[in-house]
């Protein structure tokens, strides 16, 4: 568990950090333009989803699973995205074009 905890913190750290440097961009932005990106950083979040989904997807583990234990990754999985959202830097780049396109 300690491990996960680790790991969380790390992610978090990284994406907080990533959160205020573009802080005084999105304080800047209009509704319509918060609202976009919101749904960039939803649609990068549900990225880094799929990713640690199969990613984490352990096939032969050396003791049997059970649904606690899929329930457990699904909930850590979706922890994860959500705290990497955003500070990748996708979510920026597609918010960036989508608002050029617009």
């Amino acid at each position: 568990m300690t491990k996960h905890n680790n790991s969380y913190k790390a992610a978090k750290n990284y994406a907080d950090s990533a959160f205020k440097n573009d802080l005084t961009h999105i304080q800047a932005l209009n509704d319509e333009d918060k609202a976009l990106k919101e749904q960039t950083d939803a649609f990068e979040a549900f990225l880094v989803k799929s990713v640690l989904d199969i990613s984490l997807k352990q096939e032969n583990s050396l003791f049997g699973k059970d649904a606690s234990d899929e329930i457990y990754s699904s909930m850590y999985n979706d922890t994860m995205s959500k705290a990497l959202s955003g500070g990748l830097g996708f979510s920026k780049l597609l918010f960036d074009y989508l608002k050029e396109r617009g």
